[in-house]
């Protein structure tokens, strides 16, 4: 019985990273976004990850009150720590101080796991948000903590933001390294924690990470730009713009993972050295990102096919235009469509032009392994954000947590502000879960719709997408005006304002919900056993009798069709009648 509970864990375990191993995030500087705003975009991409709006208010805690940590990938309690005296109110991955933090799993060396660490990746994000007024002060709380009470994850990247900058903060744990201490009589780490490098992404820039680690060679210490752990107060210094453990090199050539000279020392070769699934599976996504918004990315094509690991692309680049919250919306729902691995157009698309795979990722046949691509856009995202942040409106204002569940191309993403006093009941945590079903819960209702829509991709997405289109460009318009009068309001009393903003946040996600359950009962009537019914702005319609009028029937695609003739030559050629 312990060896096969042994064995559960151990898979709980490995199916956790690998749903962790599975996330993208943007980056984008206030001289790179459209209005000035800030914005950091999160895909939580996961088998088991249920989308759910999370919500944690504003608390004041007495001396001695405890805070338990839970393993983000598979829930297992991981220990306590004191809870801060004060914590900031957070909805999603934003605070009330417009505070977002994203991140991607890069695992990194294997043997770097600290066995005694009790925060995980999930931990320092929560904690972060509820002590953090700024990113920067965000990444102080996150690397005192690991170095505090040790490092429970593997390799990840964070995206750290505010109203004002935008940083990317890379992190992989140090071995455990037990040792006896004869005063407590048992084993202690005497390497607790981990090594990192913290990035600000220069204003005019925009970045991403996708799983692989991407910091490369950074500035030495010069407590000017760039500054170890050793003088980390120092961080809250606006020039400063590098931050790093003091060990980080040390620690590489200590356990001869680096033998160079400091100057030639990158994170990201060292402690995640790129190969061809790094790249593939996971730069790719960086490089769809950068392609959309950037000239002259067709040089590190060959990069982004694990072709040329020596050709890496840049931490960040200088967008070609001002990008908006639309724009990243957009590029969330990326499936390498334009280039030569455009998932729609082998024959792993099936008869309907179908941008998606089935796991696993790689699969074997006659003992050749083959791979599926790995794209932005994927089936078993559990939900995804834009983080927009504003500085120049007062906080619950200027944070609009742009929110959407399940595969974000045929998701809705609905403004939530990030000063609202309660979530959407369609949202809300404990509204269904991963294995029990909710008619009212929003993940389940996109679920649907995205699942129907796979069946027959190249017809229904036509339809999914225009509903689609129609809220996000309504509530792109409504912004502006929603801003002014919560703005007014605010000026004479600030709690009105607040409920003005909870009232239309709640009130347009909960009827995006009902919208788009009708839309799954019109999408059953239209397409059912694959005829397509004849319809006028939504309405069926029906002969002078009223009896329906007769069905479309559009088959297969050419190419599909092909594909058969190709696979069966002459099997199912009608015969010469003559």
């Amino acid at each position: 019985m312990k060896q096969f509970l042994s064995y559960i864990l151990l898979s709980l375990n490995v199916i956790a990273w690998a749903d962790a191993n599975a996330c993208t995030n943007y980056l984008v500087t206030r001289g790179a976004s459209a209005d000035g705003s800030t914005m950091v975009s999160y895909a939580a991409d996961s088998h088991i990850r249920y989308g759910e709006l999370y919500f944690k208010p504003r608390g004041i805690w007495p001396a001695g009150t405890m805070i338990t940590l839970y393993d983000r990938g598979i829930n297992k309690p991981l220990g306590q720590i004191p809870q801060a005296p004060e914590t900031h109110q957070v909805i999603g991955f934003m605070n009330e101080y417009q505070v977002a933090i994203g991140e991607t799993t890069f695992g990194g060396i294997e043997e770097l796991m600290d066995t005694t660490g009790i925060i995980d990746y999930g931990s320092l994000m929560f904690l972060a948000l509820q002590r953090a007024k700024t990113a920067r002060e965000a990444i102080k709380v996150m690397v005192e903590l690991v170095d505090q009470y040790g490092y429970a994850s593997s390799g990840e990247s964070f995206s750290i933001g505010d109203p004002n900058e935008v940083w990317i903060l890379e992190m992989i744990a140090k071995k455990t390294n037990l040792k006896y201490d004869k005063k407590t009589k048992q084993n202690v780490n005497i390497d607790k924690g981990a090594v990192w490098v913290a990035i600000r992404i220069p204003d005019g820039y925009i970045s991403a990470h996708a799983n692989q680690a991407r910091i490369q060679q950074f500035p030495l210490e010069n407590h000017k730009t760039s500054i170890s752990s050793k003088n980390l107060n120092l961080i809250f210094n606006p020039e400063v713009e590098t931050v790093y453990s003091h060990d980080v090199i040390s620690y590489a050539r200590n356990h001869g993972y680096f033998n160079g000279s400091d100057s030639e020392f990158s994170f990201s070769d060292v402690y995640n050295p790129i190969t061809f699934d790094g790249a593939r599976y996971c730069d790719a996504r960086v490089w769809a990102f950068f392609n959309h918004a950037s000239d002259g990315m067709g040089k590190y094509w060959d990069y982004a096919k694990g072709e040329n690991l020596k050709n890496r692309m840049p931490l960040y680049v200088k967008p070609n235009r001002k990008l908006t919250p639309r724009d990243l919306m957009t590029f969330k729902r990326d499936h390498l469509e334009g280039t030569e691995l455009d998932m729609s157009k082998d024959a792993g698309a099936g008869p309907h032009g179908l941008p998606y795979r089935w796991r696993p990722l790689t699969w074997n046949v006659d003992g050749v392994t083959y791979f599926h691509e790995r794209v932005t856009a994927t089936q078993q995202t559990g939900f995804s954000f834009i983080a927009q942040m504003r500085s120049w409106l007062p906080n619950p204002i200027g944070g609009i947590f742009w929110f959407g569940v399940d595969d974000a191309a045929s998701t809705v993403y609905v403004p939530i502000y990030c000063g609202i006093s309660r979530v959407p009941e369609s949202y809300s945590e404990g509204n269904g879960d991963m294995l029990t079903y909710s008619p009212t819960s929003a993940f389940w209702v996109f679920n649907r719709v995205a699942h129907f829509a796979y069946l027959r991709y190249d017809l229904i997405m036509k339809d999914v997408k225009k509903l689609q289109d129609e809220l996000e460009n309504k509530f792109e318009a409504y912004t502006p005006a929603i801003d002014a009068a919560a703005l007014k309001l605010w000026e004479n009393n600030t709690n009105l304002a607040i409920e003005f903003l909870t009232d239309y946040s709640v009130n347009t996600a909960n009827s995006t919900v009902q919208k788009w359950n009708d839309l799954s009962n019109w999408l059953l009537v239209k397409y059912i056993d694959g005829n397509v019914k004849k319809e006028i702005d939504g309405k069926f319609l029906r002969n002078p009798w009223g009896y329906p009028v007769s069905p479309a029937q559009p088959g297969y695609r050419e190419e599909w069709l092909r594909t058969i003739i190709n696979e069966t030559g002459n099997k199912f050629k009608v015969p010469n009648q003559n």
